[in-house]
């Protein structure tokens, strides 16, 4: 299993990128390979909150994953968490 934790930016479908923080880990199910983990925006609005599919998300060194949003969690009024798997090869 490898992991990456620091400052990643999400790029939503329209292009926008939205710099956040994220947690990754890549994982194996019964011989299948993926990765996911979480992704918390430093700002939201609602393109960010209604954002699912069509979505990249872009660590240092201009490393780039296609990742879905799997689900939206309010952390606080001013910042959300939200779970996100990939697809294709991990980005770390």
């Amino acid at each position: 299993m490898t992991t990456y934790s620091g400052p990643a930016r999400l790029i939503l479908a329209g292009g926008t990128p939205v710099p956040g923080m994220a947690s990754l880990t890549t994982n194996q199910r019964g011989g299948v390979e993926g990765w996911g983990g979480t992704f918390r925006p430093d700002q939201i609005n609602a393109e960010i909150r209604d954002a699912g599919e069509g979505l990249y998300l872009e660590l240092p060194y201009d490393q780039i994953g296609a990742v879905a949003v799997t689900g939206v969690r309010k952390l606080l009024a001013t910042q959300i968490l939200m779970s996100l798997t990939g697809s294709g090869p991990a980005p770390f």
